[in-house]
């Protein structure tokens, strides 16, 4: 997989070229996996940053920047008002579904705890803490929460989340002299920190028993 991603990374075409085709797909792909968790958004954010880390191009990072935030704002608000749906409606919704499927018991009831505690705020620490958006995103649906406040709370969020996630990347990308090492770091970094809280309630469960 290394070898596959240092040949992808040495053979890019030029910057111009990986802007008119990174830019968009960036974009389509994070708001897709804020809709549908099949994609590593946080992995491909990291990787875009790296990238641009090594560009000449004076605003490449700040276009990341705004490029992924405003991707990871579209897809909640989006899923946000797919779940509403659902919740209005007496049968549900295949959206609210989802979205139920994915948190825990325990998870919505922590969310549902620190949403009552600090409101719409708790939003941007879902959005840092890997696994825990959909779990808040589910306690604001029950809660009632009105799509504009959603929105207010989701701001900060999105752009807290797309500058640590792009922060990685710079790390990686300044540590390794070249592109290709920089993406491979910051995608193994991305990943270990989004199977860690997973690892670790295994272990807790484990212990507990």
């Amino acid at each position: 997989m290394i070898h596959a991603i240092q040949g992808a990374v040495r053979e890019l075409p030029t910057e111009a070229t990986q802007q008119a085709v990174g830019y968009p797909s960036l974009f389509l792909l994070v708001a897709l996996g804020s809709l549908v968790p099949v994609v590593p958004t946080g992995a491909l954010v990291s990787s875009a940053a790296v990238v641009a880390f090594h560009q000449t191009a004076p605003f490449a990072l700040l276009v990341v920047f705004v490029v992924a935030s405003a991707a990871a704002f579209l897809g909640d608000i989006c899923l946000y008002w797919l779940g509403k749906r659902g919740v209005r409606s007496k049968n549900g919704s295949k959206w609210l579904r989802a979205i139920s499927d994915r948190a825990a018991p325990e998870r919505l009831a922590q969310a549902q705890q620190k949403l009552q505690e600090h409101g719409a705020m708790v939003l941007v620490l879902s959005r840092l803490v890997p696994a825990g958006r959909i779990p808040v995103m589910l306690a604001c649906l029950l809660g009632r929460m009105p799509l504009r406040r959603f929105a207010r709370g989701d701001v900060p969020a999105c752009l807290a989340w797309a500058a640590t996630y792009q922060l990685i990347g710079i790390l990686g990308g300044s540590l390794f002299p070249e592109p290709w090492q920089g993406v491979v770091a910051a995608v193994g970094l991305t990943l270990l920190i989004s199977a860690a809280p997973a690892v670790w309630r295994r272990l807790r469960t484990r212990l507990g028993h």
